[in-house]
C-alpha cells in the first residue's frame, strides 16, 4: 500500500471568522442543500477505521482542517481520540494535526490538545494590522489579539504551534515587519502561503501577491533568517529546499513532482482530488459507498496527480530549478512563458529569483552542518563573507541579491 493523507474537514467550509482572502468559504455554496453541518459520529467512525485499514503504517498522519474544525466541538475530538485508540493495530503509532485560527481555544482545549499530543497549526498574518485587515470576525472586528493570546495560552501548556501566514501584496510591502512579528512569538516555525486568487473574469485579484512581489518578500525575509535565525526558528520552504538539495523528497504537495495523494473529506463523507477543488467535478466519491484505499487509487485521481508532471510547460522542463518546485500547484499553472504557452506557474519569475538568491547560502549551512559547526557559528561565518563582499560595493552597482536594481534601491542599507 502507498501512504496517502486525508485532510478532514469536520464541519466543511464553516467558520467563525471571514477572511477576506479565502477560497474554501466559496464552496459554501455546493452544500447549500446539505443538512449536516457536522460531520456525524458513524461517519467519524467510518472514516478513521477506513483511513487505518488503508495505511501502510506504522504511523499514521491525521490532519483536521477547515473552515475552523475547533466548531465541532471539544467532545468531538475526545471521541476521535476513543475511535483511534479503537481501531489502531498493536505497534502502531498516529499524531493529530489541528489546523485552527485560534479563537475557540481556551485552557480546557488547550489542556487536552496537549495531553493528547495534538500538532497545531495556528493561522496568524505578522503584523496586527495586517492580520486585522484580512482576518475578521463576523462582526468586522480584527482578531490578531484573540489569536495572538491563543498563541501564548499553547504555550503555557507545553505546544508550540506552527503558524501559518499569508502572503498578500499587502503583505509582500513589509517582510521585515512580519517575519520579526511571527518571529517574536517564538514558536519555531513559519509557513508562508501565497495568496493567488483570480475573479469570476479570470483576472487575478488586487489582494494576490505577484511572482516578484513574492519573490522579493521571500529574499528579504531569508536575509534575515540567515543572518540571525538559524537554529532558532525553522521557515518550511527552506526546510524543504535543503530536504530536496540533501537527497530527499520534499513534502510539499506544491514542490513534489506528482500530486494527488492528499485528500479531501467533507463532513457529509464526500471526497474531493485536493484542497483547492473542493467543486462537484473534482469529488471522486464518498466514504459511505467506497472506502479511502480504492477512492485513492481510482484511476482519475492518479491522472489528476500525474497531471502535474505531464502538464509541465517547455519552459519548465528546461527549467534549472525544476527538481524544487517541479511546476508549482496546479491551481496556480495559468501564466504563459517565454514561448506563449499556457500553463506556467503563476509565481514562476519570483521563486526563481529566490532559489537563485538562497542557493549557495543555503548550501553552505548544509556543508557547515555537515562539519559539526553550532548554529551561532554558522550564521557569524555567513555574516563575516557578506560584510568582506559588501565592503567594495557601490551605492550604484548593481545589488549582489540578483533583483537586477541598484544597490542603493535595493539591499545596501541592509549590509551587514
Amino acid at each position: 500500500m502507498e501512504p496517502f493523507v486525508v485532510m478532514a474537514k469536520p464541519v466543511g467550509p464553516r467558520c467563525n471568522l471571514k477572511c477576506s482572502y479565502c477560497y474554501y468559504l466559496e464552496t459554501e455554496k455546493f452544500h447549500k442543500d446539505s443538512q449536516q453541518l457536522k460531520m456525524s459520529d458513524s461517519m467519524l467512525e467510518t472514516y478513521i477505521r477506513q483511513y487505518i485499514e488503508a495505511s501502510p503504517g506504522p504511523v499514521i498522519q491525521f490532519t483536521w482542517h477547515g473552515g475552523e474544525p475547533t466548531l465541532a466541538g471539544l467532545d468531538f475530538y475526545k471521541r476521535v481520540v476513543e475511535l483511534q485508540k479503537q481501531y489502531l493495530p498493536e505497534g502502531w503509532n498516529l499524531w493529530n494535526n489541528l489546523q485552527t485560527n485560534g479563537i475557540l481555544l481556551d485552557d480546557e482545549w488547550c489542556s487536552f490538545l496537549a495531553e493528547n499530543h495534538f500538532d497545531i497549526g495556528l493561522s496568524i498574518d505578522g503584523t496586527q494590522w495586517l492580520h486585522d485587515e484580512f482576518r475578521k470576525d463576523y462582526s468586522g472586528k480584527g482578531t490578531y489579539d484573540k489569536v495572538a493570546a491563543a498563541v501564548n495560552r499553547l504555550k503555557v501548556h507545553g505546544i508550540k504551534p506552527d503558524l501559518l501566514c499569508t502572503v498578500t501584496s499587502k503583505t509582500a510591502k513589509e517582510p521585515e515587519a512580519v517575519y520579526r512579528a511571527l518571529r517574536n512569538l517564538d514558536t519555531g516555525w513559519i509557513q508562508f502561503i501565497p495568496i493567488v486568487r483570480r475573479g469570476e473574469d479570470g483576472k487575478v485579484t488586487e489582494d494576490s501577491v505577484s511572482g516578484e512581489e513574492y519573490g522579493n518578500f521571500l529574499c528579504s525575509i531569508f536575509d534575515e533568517w540567515i543572518r540571525y535565525d538559524i537554529g532558532r526558528l525553522d521557515v518550511q520552504l527552506f526546510a524543504e529546499m535543503m530536504m530536496v538539495w540533501s537527497g530527499g523528497n520534499a513534502s510539499l504537495c506544491w514542490m513534489a513532482p506528482t500530486c494527488g495523494r492528499v485528500l479531501i473529506l467533507e463532513q457529509d463523507g464526500g471526497v474531493y482530488s485536493c484542497d483547492h477543488f473542493v467543486t462537484p467535478d473534482y469529488k471522486i466519491g464518498d466514504i459511505e459507498s467506497s472506502d479511502l484505499g480504492t477512492l485513492v487509487n481510482l484511476q482519475i485521481q492518479r491522472n489528476f496527480g500525474n497531471n502535474k508532471r505531464e502538464g509541465l510547460t517547455m519552459q519548465c522542463r528546461s527549467c534549472n530549478w525544476l527538481n524544487i518546485c517541479n511546476g508549482g500547484c496546479l491551481k496556480d499553472r495559468f501564466a504563459h512563458d517565454e514561448n506563449d504557452e499556457l500553463g506556467l506557474y503563476y509565481l514562476c519569475g519570483g521563486l526563481k529569483r529566490f532559489f537563485d538568491h538562497a542557493e549557495q547560502p543555503l548550501k553552505q549551512v548544509m556543508e557547515f552542518k555537515k562539519r559539526g559547526l553550532n548554529s551561532n557559528d554558522i550564521m557569524h561565518k555567513l555574516r563575516t563573507q557578506l560584510k568582506d563582499k559588501q565592503k567594495s560595493l557601490g551605492r550604484n552597482d548593481p545589488c549582489p541579491c540578483g533583483s537586477g536594481r541598484k544597490a542603493k534601491n535595493c539591499c545596501f542599507s541592509k549590509r551587514a
